[in-house]
């Protein structure tokens, strides 16, 4: 049960983070492209990556801490459904290129993103 909260928790805040962070980027930007969802996911891979790479042979963070800021606020951040929404969206509207732009995109600069983290973690 005390796993569940901590999930909760994060996820509670990882969510609102994610719903500010696209609505911010969404008011600034006005393009055909999903920048809000792509934002939050890159930040969201590069934050898991660097919480992953911390935790590995160091221990700085507790069990219940890595499960609050991973699974519980990066979970809430992040967001699968959305991009496979969205790349749907861009798909039945025509536009192959920036479709696969954004798909392409999503998943090369989100595995950059955490092995950078992974970096990152290694450097403190």
């Amino acid at each position: 049960m005390k796993e569940l909260l901590i999930v909760s928790l994060g996820s509670f805040f990882g969510g609102g983070m994610r719903y500010g962070v696209s609505k911010l980027i969404a008011t600034h930007a006005s393009l055909n492209f999903p920048l809000g969802t792509f934002t939050v996911n890159v930040l969201g891979c590069l934050l898991l990556g660097f919480l992953s790479g911390l935790n590995v042979g160091s221990g700085w963070l507790s069990p219940s801490a890595k499960l609050l800021l991973t699974t519980g606020f990066c979970g809430g951040f992040t967001t699968f459904s959305t991009f496979m929404n969205e790349s749907a969206s861009l798909a039945k509207g025509g536009d192959s290129l920036t479709t696969l732009l954004y798909v392409a995109g999503s998943v090369a600069v989100g595995f950059v993103a955490v092995v950078a983290g992974h970096l990152l973690a290694k450097s403190c």
